[in-house]
């Protein structure tokens, strides 16, 4: 990973324009290929960024990323560099998920019609370039289902399966793959996001996937 702090402007030309007048940012350029640019506030969340697969031009004074297939570019208009470093990370071992995630993974899988009558199990733990994807699946139409798991569903959890969405949609043996978000609880946030990016919600009943009524008594 290279981590740059720049005073810099930043323009981005494709389907629309935007722009980021001059300011100091943090410039994330990733091994994947991903440039994303930071102010020091928003959380985690960029303010302008660049998928894989991409390229990067750098000139005296101004670096040019070109996305590889939508020709999309972010033009980067250096005035000073503050600092400019280069991290080996090596290969991440993913999230850990913590027991009851896990657990309900597991029952989902085998129990995929949950979600449907007709539903079909392709795997768990589905490997992508930016990690595994906990349940993929196909619906009563075989249409490919990115199933993501948490125990309480929150804003980062469907913008994680949102990348996961991003990546799986180029595989022309997957696509098109649609999304969906399962919780045991699911706060409104994440729920209103998750409807506007066409991703479906699915509150998971813990007890009820392991055969446990209510009053402790097995199915």
């Amino acid at each position: 990973m290279r981590l740059v702090i720049a005073r810099c402007s930043v323009d981005y030309v494709g389907k629309l324009t935007a722009h980021l007048p001059l300011a100091t940012r943090l410039v994330l350029m990733k091994a994947d290929g991903s440039v994303s640019i930071h102010a020091d506030d928003r959380a985690f969340k960029p303010l302008n960024w660049m998928n894989p697969p991409c390229s990067v031009k750098e000139e005296e004074g101004r670096w040019t990323v070109t996305h590889g297939k939508s020709g999309e570019q972010l033009i980067l208009t250096i005035e000073e560099i503050l600092h400019d470093s280069s991290h080996e990370l090596g290969v991440d071992p993913g999230l850990q998920k913590d027991g009851v995630e896990a657990h309900l993974q597991e029952l989902l899988a085998e129990h995929i019609t949950t979600l449907g009558e007709g539903w079909k199990l392709v795997r768990r733990e589905y490997p992508t370039a930016i990690g595994p994807v906990d349940i993929l699946c196909r619906d009563d139409t075989s249409a490919t289902v990115a199933v993501e798991i948490k125990r309480r569903g929150e804003i980062d959890g469907v913008e994680q399966l949102t990348r996961y969405l991003e990546l799986l949609n180029r595989d022309p043996l997957l696509a098109p793959v649609r999304g969906i978000f399962a919780a045991q609880e699911i706060k409104p946030q994440a729920r209103v996001l998750a409807e506007d990016r066409g991703i479906g919600c699915v509150t998971l009943d813990y007890d009820a996937l392991r055969g446990i009524e209510r009053d402790g008594t097995l199915f």
